[in-house]
Formats: C-alpha cells, structure tokens, sequence
C-alpha cells in the first residue's frame, strides 16, 4: 500500500481513531486541533501536529494545505467552524476534503463549500447497529452507498444441502454470494457446485431491499 500524506483537522474521540487507524496502516499524518491536550494525546500515533484555529487562514496556509493527499475534517462540535475549515481548505489547493456530517442538512452544506465526499460516523453506525442485532442471522454490515450492502448472513435453513447454483439467488434477487465462511476460514473461491451446510455463512452483496426480502429481514 502506497503510503498517503494527511491533514487530519479535529482530535475528539472520532478523530482520534482515525489518527490510531492511519498509524496502523502506516500513512503519515498532520494532526491538527485547537486544544494543546488532544494535540499532546494523539503525538505517538501521528508524524507531526499543530496547535491552531482551523478556520484561521493564515494557519492553515502555514500547514501547506496542497502538499496533502488527503485533508480530513473531523470536527463535530463546532459545525460553523468545520463549514469554515472544509471552505478554506479547497480554496487553498487541497486536493481532497472529506468532511464529518452529522445530518443531510450539515452535508449539503459541506458539499457546496469544498468538501469532496462526506461522512456521517454516528448515522452510519447506527444503521450497522440496527441491522447487526435486530436479526439473528446478520453477523456483519457493510454499507457501499445509499442502496447497496454487503452483508454476512447465516445460511437460510431452506438452503441447507443445496448447491449455489441450486438456490441461483443472482438470478432470483439480483444478490451476488462474495465468499463462504466457515470454521473461522474465509473462501471467495464460490463455484456452481459448492454445497451449503447449516455451519457456513455467506457474504452476499446487493440492494438492501433485495436482501432484505431474500432473506427477511
């Protein structure tokens, strides 16, 4: 993995683990926020941090804003100040801006003032949380966009002892079977003829709405 230079602006709790996951992925990160204690928190997992006013043009002029690959904008307390910094940043060369949301009305706003994409921590996990545990034959939950998911179900009892070509569920619900887990092992080497047994379960991807009436949720 080719290693990424980011502007990471706001170190409350989200932010913060998205400076812990670049670190472990190896990326080099600018962490940035107005408050010397998260700054002086977040330093082992960062390459290097500034204490400063966001929306401050001259600051953020002085961070080099075009040398980034990627500017995050994680401020959530504050929106004024988050509108303002996501504006600054594309209007001084960054050449992405992804920027944190916490409703529809806060993301259309940040996507007509620079930000490039945008991203809704607590809505979306909600929305993993709601789905993970109000079914039991839902172990896991991706959301690819507004209608398409991926998602890890347990083998419908109906299908036990058939074959994936039997059940044929692309061409019945338009749901592709990604790979077959079981006993901890992962296999996206899915043929025709692989049988299914009550201890698999399969990664499938498609509509929610396909998925939701294929296997009823």
């Amino acid at each position: 993995m080719k290693t990424k230079s980011i502007l990471l602006i706001g170190l409350g709790r989200f932010g913060q683990h998205i400076a812990a996951e670049l670190h472990e992925l190896g990326h080099e990160v600018m962490a940035v926020d107005n408050n010397e204690d998260r700054v002086n928190e977040v330093m082992p997992l960062v390459t290097n941090g500034q204490i400063g006013d966001s929306s401050n043009e001259a600051f953020l002029k002085s961070l080099g804003v075009p040398d980034y690959d990627v500017c995050i904008v994680t401020i959530g307390s504050d929106f004024q100040n988050s509108l303002e910094t996501t504006n600054l940043l594309k209007e001084l060369g960054a050449r992405k801006v992804v920027s944190r949301a916490e409703n529809d009305t806060q993301a259309k706003f940040l996507l007509r003032n620079g930000a490039d994409e945008v991203v809704y921590p607590e809505k979306q996990l909600a929305r993993w949380i709601a789905m993970r545990y109000s079914a039991d034959h839902i172990f896991d939950y991706v959301e690819l966009d507004a209608s398409h998911v991926i998602l890890e179900v347990s083998v419908p009892k109906t299908w036990i002892g058939k074959t994936i070509a039997e059940i044929d569920i692309r061409k019945k619900f338009n749901i592709n079977i990604l790979a077959v887990k079981w006993n901890g092992e992962l296999s996206v080497a899915v043929t025709p003829d692989m049988r299914l047994s009550e201890n698999k379960t399969l990664l499938v991807l498609g509509e929610i709405k396909s998925l939701k009436k294929c296997f009823r949720i």
